[in-house]
């Protein structure tokens, strides 16, 4: 998923959108007919075949009042799957706290198994301007949770997660703090398959270390873990090195390092380390891998599915990560 075009699909259903302009204002159709919101709001498909992206944009609607309007328009007691967009920010007169609201209507959504936090794109905001809080709470408002997923870190806090339902964490930013990645490490989380953790540059607050990652990496509270990804990373090839030798991996089935400031150094790491051969894919792609490092990875693991695309070129000594601010 990209971080520039909004969610299409989620959890395996189609998007529907309800947004600032749903059901409110009139619009003038070809024939210069008006179409009221009566009949905008027949247009909606039925609550549970959906997964429904609510939002508003900037200097609109209040967040709230869209939220609102949407409780009493759908039926949110069949929805599964909810994905929560631009909700405003702390320069608009109408800013919200989308985890406060959620967690005051949790049981308007009995429902509920997954959660998207933030699909916000990049001409709403940077990924590096969204503004989180503590969210902690929604793993006790929500504890059917079988997938959640963020985007954006600043302001970030999170407490150690205590769940059996949950099966699918991501973290995308381009800074991901090192309380948050700790926590992570922390958590209680025994049927998770997946994780994935953008962590990003110091410069937008990404200052975990692979230190911060042993927990993850030793598998101990993942049991079922079968995807990794530790991306979009400036210490990536540090992160390849503790990987090449981290017990976890033997029993992923994919395993993404992609995104990230991988040159030849990490690589040569991943193919002194433990056998990779048994995973069915391997993403690197956005790297800043030699040709030459290129075909020898390409040759090393032989039906692995080896994602080397987006072969980068320093800039002198600089290197970028894919998604930053």
């Amino acid at each position: 998923m990209g971080v520039y075009q909004h969610l299409e699909e989620y959890a395996g259903l189609p998007v529907a959108t309800f947004d600032c302009e749903t059901g409110v204002a009139a619009e003038e159709d070809e024939d210069d007919d008006l179409v009221g919101a009566e009949e905008a709001d027949e247009e909606l498909p039925p609550a549970g075949e959906a997964a429904w992206y609510v939002g508003t944009m900037f200097d609109e609607e209040p967040f709230t009042d869209t939220f609102a309007r949407f409780l009493e328009t759908v039926d949110t007691a069949e929805i599964t799957a909810l994905i929560v967009g631009y909700w405003g920010a702390s320069y608009d007169e109408a800013v919200c706290d989308p985890v406060a609201l959620l967690c005051e209507n949790a049981k308007a959504f009995p429902k509920l198994k997954a959660l998207f936090l933030g699909d916000i794109t990049g001409e709403e905001a940077e990924i590096s301007w969204i503004e989180h809080g503590d969210v902690s709470p929604l793993f006790a408002a929500f504890p059917e949770l079988e997938r959640f997923e963020i985007r954006g870190a600043q302001g970030l806090v999170l407490s150690p997660i205590k769940s059996e339902h949950l099966r699918v964490l991501r973290f995308e930013s381009g800074g991901l703090p090192a309380a948050v990645v700790q926590a992570v490490g922390a958590s209680e989380l025994p049927n998770l398959e997946r994780l994935d953790l953008w962590l990003g540059e110091d410069n937008y607050g990404g200052d975990a270390t692979v230190a911060d990652l042993a927990p993850l990496l030793s598998g101990e509270r993942l049991p079922a873990l079968r995807h990794l990804g530790l991306e979009d990373s400036q210490i990536q090839d540090e992160i390849a090195a503790a990987v090449a030798g981290a017990p976890i991996v033997a029993r992923l089935e994919t395993l993404s390092l992609a995104m990230g400031i991988l040159t030849d150094q990490g690589a040569e790491a991943l193919l002194s380390g433990q056998p990779l051969t048994h995973l069915r894919k391997l993403d690197l792609h956005h790297h800043f891998l030699s040709d030459a490092m290129v075909e020898r990875l390409k040759a090393a693991f032989p039906g692995v599915e080896v994602d080397l695309s987006e072969q980068e070129k320093p800039d002198g000594e600089w290197r970028y990560i894919a998604v930053a601010e």
